[in-house]
């Protein structure tokens, strides 16, 4: 019955829902990145260097939404600084991806000792708070959960739609998609491979580190260090679970969230009174790596994914 309970909970969904907003903005943005062909594994030092850029800004008097443009800004230049290196140069996506999270990660951290050398604990900003929708806030158990969040959440679900509008309604999507797959037939139309797939992974990195600046600005309101905690690399398989789909990949953001919200509230359980604390948080990782193991047999992998292109060659 406890169970049940939990799962029964208006105040269990809105928690699933707060932790699966980061990971739903920065798996859009790893999906995008490798529907055109790229895996960008700088994913965890951008969400981290977007935290970090977004509460910085919003701490040195910029509005909540100039901060999250800030984090945006952030990740775009260190999307460009991956793109130049996995596309016109070729470099190994796997290497470069590695390199740009520890240098993202480093940078932030030396920023936040040179801004605040003598700050034992990172000051406060004023986060996001609830937006209560009217009407719909009232639905039982869906309402509360859905309709009572802060906007950066309901940004989150609208991107959601964005996204998947672009991807398959518009020339733009069909050409980012094209690149991935078969990158030759683009060139064949006058179109630069090089310049599409340099876009995704600019953009995307930017919609990487909105999700890390959701930590900052929305979920808390204040930097730490570990605080993105490998939620870079957990969006990285929530994009193979949704098999490259945004549709697909906000349920797998959801049922990950859903699972931690989960092994939170049992720990206060009569279960959580004899089983190690340990064994709780390694749940929704276990539960997540089994669902991504029955999704995965069935998703097809954009053909061309870590695949370099040079024009003219075959």
């Amino acid at each position: 019955m406890e169970f049940l309970d939990i799962l029964l909970s208006a105040s269990f969904w809105a928690a699933a829902i707060r932790i699966a907003s980061p990971l739903i903005f920065a798996t859009l943005g790893e999906l995008i990145c490798e529907r055109a062909g790229v895996l960008n594994l700088g994913i965890e030092g951008i969400m981290v260097a977007g935290a970090f850029a977004g509460w910085i800004a919003v701490w040195a008097g910029l509005p909540l939404w100039g901060g999250v443009a800030v984090a945006f800004a952030t990740g775009m230049a260190l999307g460009f600084v991956h793109s130049v290196l996995s596309v016109p140069f070729g470099l190994s996506q796997h290497v470069v991806g590695v390199g740009l999270t520890l240098l993202a990660t480093a940078l932030t951290f030396y920023t936040y000792r040179v801004v605040l050398p003598e700050v034992s604990s990172p000051p406060k900003i004023q986060a996001f708070t609830a937006v209560e929708i009217p009407v719909l806030s009232k639905i039982p158990l869906i309402g509360p959960a859905l309709f009572n969040q802060t906007p950066l959440t309901y940004a989150a679900f609208i991107m959601v739609a964005v996204v998947a509008f672009v991807l398959y309604r518009t020339p733009l999507g069909l050409a980012v998609r094209a690149v991935g797959e078969n990158p030759g037939a683009v060139a064949a139309q006058g179109l630069s491979v090089t310049g599409i797939r340099m876009g995704a992974v600019i953009v995307g990195s930017g919609f990487m580190a909105v999700g890390g600046s959701f930590l900052t600005l929305s979920a808390f309101d204040s930097f730490f260090f570990d605080m993105v905690n490998g939620r870079g690399w957990i969006c990285i398989a929530l994009v193979v679970f949704g098999a490259w789909k945004p549709g697909k990949a906000l349920l797998g953001a959801i049922l990950f969230a859903a699972f931690d919200a989960f092994q939170i509230r049992l720990q206060q359980t009569s279960v959580g009174a004899f089983l190690p604390y340990q064994v709780f948080l390694m749940m929704p990782y276990i539960l997540s790596i089994l669902a991504l193991v029955a999704m995965s047999r069935r998703a097809e992998v954009p053909a061309a994914l870590m695949v370099p292109f040079n024009k003219g060659e075959r």
